[in-house]
């Protein structure tokens, strides 16, 4: 891939508290607007179950302890996802989560990816707890509880919300209420996307 400006992927961050609805909407957005979803979740817990991975045991310590793993193993996953899949329009859900992160990215991606918009998914944090909780008996993931949640919320609004007013400053941040139906709060990101390719 050429480092020239037409080439780069397009990128669209997703980012909100545990449960506010990141990866329900990134689907309805993929279906309607033919971007990529990439959870950064969920390429780390996939990657955690590859017994050959060089990174298993250090994400599965992260996971575990709901600490944020290390940003070169996350770039790196992203970046492959995306030469893997041979699209040019990609959300990136979860990511990225701190100043590290940022950073990380900014270093590693900035010659392959240009960063379009980011879509903050605002949500109480009781609405998310519930979400969540709910989410955890079907979910079969081990951080979908009380005690995880809280520290899941506590290091996304010391760690994460920074990141959003880092990109509030450059004008790129869409934020949405997350409290409403599914389809309300699709209505909303509509608007952004079509703003987008316009």
């Amino acid at each position: 891939m050429s480092g020239d400006k037409t080439s780069k992927y397009n990128v669209v961050f997703v980012l909100g508290g545990p449960g506010a609805g990141k990866g329900t909407q990134c689907v309805k957005i993929d279906e309607n607007f033919g971007y990529v979803h990439l959870s950064a979740g969920d390429l780390l817990r996939a990657e955690r179950q590859k017994t050959e991975s060089p990174f298993k045991d250090e994400i599965e310590t992260h996971i575990k302890n709901g600490s944020i793993v290390p940003v070169e193993i996350t770039c790196s996953l992203l970046r492959q996802a995306m030469e893997q899949s041979q699209k040019q329009n990609f959300l990136i859900d979860g990511f990225p989560r701190n100043k590290d992160n940022l950073d990380g990215w900014n270093k590693a991606m900035e010659d392959v990816a240009a960063v379009r918009k980011v879509l903050f998914f605002n949500c109480p944090d009781d609405v998310c707890v519930g979400r969540c909780i709910e989410r955890g008996k079907t979910s079969g993931r081990e951080d979908d509880n009380e005690n995880s949640l809280k520290k899941r919320i506590q290091t996304y609004k010391e760690s994460t919300m920074p990141i959003i007013d880092h990109y509030r400053a450059k004008n790129l941040v869409a934020e949405l209420n997350a409290n409403q139906s599914e389809d309300e709060v699709f209505s909303d990101v509509e608007k952004v996307f079509s703003s987008l390719s316009s």
